[in-house]
C-alpha cells in the first residue's frame, strides 16, 4: 500500500533547501551558443532614493511579429470581459475576480499528492484543458517562475521580466519574446516563426490526441540534472512543458527564461515588490537572500488560513538544488523561513551586507499593464496599500518580527514533532546529497528552535535534547560557512558517497575502541577529500566516489580548507554512545557500516526520535518489520551491497516489507520523527 491514503494528495518551494535552500539558474547558468547569449542575466540596478510604482518596458506598438511568444489579448485587471467571465481553473463563471486574483486562486487550488517515491507531499499541476501532471522537478526560483509564466501564457496575459546583461543593456523576457528596447536580444529565438502555436485548435480529447513537439521535448535546463520522471524516464523539462502547453512557443520560452533568470531576478524590485505581512496570499513568493551574489532560496505561498484572533497559518511549497519536485512546507516549517533574518530581516551577513538591502522577504509579482503606450510593470490598484518601498528599510526588516507574531502558534508537543520531522527531512536529503550545505543549515536551525522550545516549554536542557536526538551523521555532516567552503558548491554528491563517508566515520569509531574519536567532518580539509577517496578505493568502491566539481559558480573554490560554522550542539564525544539515546539489543547500529546481521525473527527492537536502525542480511531475502502503526509509523529502505537503494516500503499498515539482495541491508526509521517498537522477520 502506498502512502497516498495517508497524504492528502499534492505538488509545490517554490521551488530546497535542501533546507529548502537552493541555488538557482542565477548561480548555475552557462553560455548558450545557439542564441549568442551569455547567462545568467543580472538584476537591474537599485532605484536609488525611491522605488517606483511603474517599471516601463517596451512600447506596446513594437513590431514583434517574429519574436512574439503569445498575444496579450487580455488584461490583468479584466473582470467583466467575455474571457474574464468564463469559468476557469479554480473559479466559477462570473466570478468577479481579476486575473491576478485568479492566479492566487489557481495556486491555492492545486491539490496535494505524493511525490515521486512518496517521500513528501507535492502538488498536482492543473491546466485549462483538463490535463493534470505532478509537479516538475525544479530548483526553487524555477518553480515560482514556471507557475507565473504558465498562467500568463495560458490566459493570454501580458508579461515581461526585466534583467540586464554584463554591458548594462536592459533585456526583457516576456510575451513579446526576448528583446531590448531596440529589437531582438542577441540571436534569441524568433518564437513566432520558429515554433508552433496549436492553442487555436485544442483537441477534443487531450489524453488521446495532444499535439507534441519532438524538439521541445529534448530541451534541458542548465546547472545540474534535469529529469522529469513523471513524464518519462530521463525526460527533461522540455518534455514536461510539451505536455502542458498547446502553444509550444511558450514551452521554448519557459526553458530559456528559467536558464537565464533565477532568485536574484525574482528578488529584483523590477519584477516583484515587497508586501506587508498581513496581506500575504497564495501565489506570493518568499525570497531568502543572504549574499549579494550567489545562493538564494524561494518558496511559493500555497495556502493562507485564518486561525482567528488575527493569526494566520501559511503553507508554502519549495523546490531545491539538486532539482526536486515541489515539497510541502508545513505552517511551522514555513514560519521559520518567514522569520529568518535572510528574509530581509535586521542584521548583516558575514560579509557585512545588510539583509534588508539584499532583496529578501515576502514578494508579489508585478503585473504588466499598457500605461501611456508602454508595457509597464506595476501592481493592481487594490494592492497599493500592501506595497512597501524597497528603500524603506525599517519596514522591510521589521517584517520577520511581525511574522513571528502573526503566524499561528501550536502546542509545544506539536512543535517538537514538527521540528524533529524537519531534522529528519534534512538528514534524509543528506543521505542522497551529503555535500548539501543548505540541508545541514536547515537541520541546525531546526535544532536551535528545538533548544529554544525545550528551555521555554519542555523543561529540557540542550544537552538532554542532543542526547535524545543527535546522531553520528550530524557531526560528520556538520554545518559549514557557505561563502568559505567549497563543499557548498558541490551539488553532484550521491547516496553511495554518503555511505562511504558514514562508513569511514564508523571505522574511525571502531579504531578508537573504548575511547571516543571525534569524527572527521565531511568537508574540504588540508588533504581535500583524499581520506574518503582513499577509503572508497580500499573498500572496493572507488568507482562510486566522485571528484569535487564546481556545480555552481564558487568564489571560494581556492580556499585551502572549508570552514565549520559555530555549533550550538553538544560535542559528539560528550553524548555517551553518540547520541540518539535510544537503546535496544542491537544498538549502536545507526550507520550502514554498523549494520547488525539478522536472520529468522528478531524481537524487541525500537526506533526513538532521531534514531535509525541498520540491519544486514547475508543471503537474498524478503525482510518484513511488524509494529503497531497507531503507535508510530515506521518505514523501511532496502539497499544492495554497494549501498544503492533497491526498494522502499512506506505504507500505512502494521507492517512493511522489502526484498533485499545478498549482502544488502535495510534501514528502519520513523516517518516524520515517529517512534515505535518493532520486530523483524527474515524469510
Amino acid at each position: 500500500m502506498t502512502r497516498a491514503l495517508r497524504l492528502s494528495v499534492l505538488l509545490s518551494s517554490a521551488l530546497a533547501l535542501s533546507s529548502a535552500r537552493c541555488g538557482g539558474p542565477d548561480e548555475a547558468g552557462g553560455p548558450d551558443d545557439e542564441w549568442g547569449m551569455d547567462g545568467p542575466l543580472e538584476p537591474t540596478p537599485p532605484r536609488g532614493k525611491e522605488d517606483s510604482e511603474y517599471r516601463r518596458g517596451l512600447l506596446v506598438k513594437t513590431d514583434t511579429t517574429r519574436t512574439q511568444v503569445w498575444t496579450a489579448r487580455n488584461k490583468w485587471e479584466d473582470r467583466d470581459t467575455l474571457a474574464a467571465r468564463k469559468a476557469g481553473l479554480a473559479w466559477p463563471a462570473d466570478s468577479g475576480l481579476n486575473w491576478d486574483e485568479k492566479y492566487a486562486r489557481w495556486i491555492e487550488s492545486l491539490r496535494w499528492i505524493p511525490s515521486v517515491g512518496g517521500q513528501w507531499e507535492t502538488v498536482e499541476l492543473t491546466t485549462p484543458w483538463g490535463k493534470m501532471l505532478p509537479s516538475p522537478q525544479l530548483e526553487c526560483a524555477e518553480m515560482s517562475l514556471l507557475l507565473r509564466i504558465a498562467f500568463s501564457a495560458w490566459h493570454d496575459l501580458p508579461l515581461f521580466l526585466e534583467a540586464q546583461d554584463e554591458s548594462g543593456q536592459r533585456v526583457y523576457f516576456g510575451h513579446n519574446g526576448v528583446r531590448t528596447a531596440t529589437g531582438r536580444y542577441a540571436q534569441s529565438p524568433e518564437f513566432a516563426i520558429s515554433y508552433r502555436d496549436t492553442s487555436a485548435t485544442p483537441p477534443a480529447d487531450p489524453a488521446a490526441s495532444w499535439p507534441h513537439d519532438a524538439k521541445l521535448r529534448t530541451r534541458k535546463l542548465w546547472g545540474g540534472e534535469d529529469e522529469q520522471p513523471m513524464v518519462a524516464p530521463g525526460a527533461p523539462l522540455g518534455a514536461y512543458l510539451d505536455e502542458i502547453h498547446l502553444n509550444k512557443r511558450a514551452g521554448y520560452f519557459t526553458v530559456m527564461a528559467l536558464n537565464y533568470l533565477g532568485s536574484v531576478n525574482l528578488a529584483d524590485t523590477a519584477n516583484t515588490y515587497n508586501v506587508v505581512p498581513e496581506a500575504v496570499r497564495a501565489g506570493d513568493s518568499l525570497v531568502e537572500r543572504w549574499q549579494r551574489v550567489g545562493i538564494g532560496h524561494t518558496l511559493v505561498v500555497k495556502e493562507v488560513v485564518a486561525l482567528g484572533e488575527g493569526n494566520l497559518d501559511v503553507v508554502t511549497v519549495s523546490g531545491s538544488m539538486p532539482r526536486r519536485q515541489a515539497k510541502r512546507e508545513s505552517g511551522l516549517s514555513s514560519k521559520r523561513y518567514f522569520t529568518s533574518d535572510s528574509a530581509g530581516g535586521p542584521g548583516t551577513n558575514y560579509e557585512g551586507d545588510e539583509y534588508a538591502k539584499l532583496g529578501g522577504g515576502l514578494k508579489r509579482w508585478r503585473v504588466t499593464k499598457n500605461i501611456g503606450g508602454y508595457w509597464t510593470n506595476t501592481w493592481m490598484d487594490a494592492d497599493e496599500a500592501s506595497w512597501i518601498d524597497s528603500t524603506d528599510l525599517a519596514r522591510i526588516w521589521a517584517r520577520p518580527a511581525r511574522f513571528e507574531d502573526l503566524l499561528g502558534q501550536v502546542s509545544p508537543e506539536q512543535q517538537r514533532t514538527e521540528l524533529v520531522a524537519q531534522i529528519e527531512d534534512a538528514r534524509r536529503h543528506l543521505t542522497q546529497y551529503p555535500a548539501s550545505c543548505s540541508a545541514r543549515e536547515r537541520r541546525e536551525r531546526a535544532f536551535e528552535d528545538l533548544y529554544d522550545l525545550g528551555a521555554r516549554d519542555l523543561d529540557l536542557t540542550r544537552a538532554q535534547i542532543d542526547t535524545q536526538y543527535r546522531t553520528l551523521a550530524d557531526s560528520v555532516l556538520a554545518e559549514l560557512v557557505y561563502g568559505r567552503s567549497k563543499t557548498c558548491c558541490w551539488n553532484s554528491t550521491t547516496a553511495p558517497m554518503y555511505s562511504i563517508v558514514m562508513d569511514y566515520a564508523a571505522a574511525e569509531q571502531q579504531e578508537a575502541g573504548d575511547a571516543c574519536a571525534l569524527p572527521s567532518v565531511f568537508m574540504s580539509q588540508a588533504d581535500g577529500y583524499r581520506r574518503w577517496a582513499d577509503f572508497a578505493e580500499q573498500t572496493g568502491r572507488a568507482a562510486a566516489w566522485r571528484a569535487w566539481t564546481e556545480d555552481e559558480p564558487c568564489g571560494q573554490r581556492d580556499a585551502p580548507s572549508d570552514t565549520e560554522a559555530e555549533h550550538q550542539g553538544t560535542p559528539y564525544c560528550e553524548l555517551g554512545a553518540g547520541g540518539g539515546g535510544c537503546t535496544d539489543p542491537f544498538e549502536p547500529n545507526d550507520t550502514r557500516a554498523g549494520a547488525r546481521a539478522i536472520s529468522g525473527t528478531v524481537e524487541a527492537l525500537r526506533i526513538c526520535a532521531g534514531d535509525v536502525d541498520w540491519l544486514a542480511v547475508e543471503a537474498a531475502a524478503t525482510v518484513r518489520i511488524e509494529f503497531t502503526h497507531a503507535s508510530g509509523d515506521l518505514d523501511v529502505v532496502a539497499v544492495d551491497a554497494s549501498g544503492a537503494e533497491v526498494g522502499r516500503s512506506a505504507g500505512t499498515s502494521d507492517s512493511e516489507e522489502v526484498a533485499v539482495p545478498a549482502g544488502g541491508a535495510i534501514e528502519v526509521f520513523g516517518y516524520a520523527g515517529a517512534e515505535n517498537e518493532y520486530r523483524v522477520i527474515v524469510n
